[in-house]
């Protein structure tokens, strides 16, 4: 099931949103041995295992929103809108820093 997070922003600074968003969330649930593996500039493939079993998702980033749609195992369903709000509260974090202009082309993560 695909979740959308929309952003007015334009697609340069989007996809650095994108990139530092899910840089954080590498960083803070290091414990869930998350993996990342873009794709392209708009499309990256995440995987994380959480009580031995492993979910796996497609991030991907649109013109006025970004998608992020997980496979999860079906012992893990209760915890499918969790993990989902996890990352939307990334992303949604990051979106309100290049509001307020905290972004800019030195925040570029290429190596992400």
């Amino acid at each position: 099931m695909k979740h959308s997070v929309p952003h007015d922003l334009q697609l340069d600074l989007a996809r650095r949103v994108a990139r530092r968003a899910l840089a954080g969330y590498l960083e803070r649930f290091a414990r869930y041995q998350p993996r990342l593996t873009w794709q392209g500039e708009d499309r990256a493939e995440i995987a994380f295992s959480a009580l031995g079993a492993s979910v796996q998702g497609v991030v991907e980033l649109g013109a006025e929103a970004i998608d992020i749609d997980l496979a999860v195992p079906l012992l893990l369903s209760p915890f499918r809108a969790r993990a989902i709000e996890v990352v939307e509260r990334e992303i949604r974090s990051w979106i309100e820093r290049a509001r307020r202009g905290e972004l800019d082309a030195s925040d570029d993560t290429e190596s992400i």
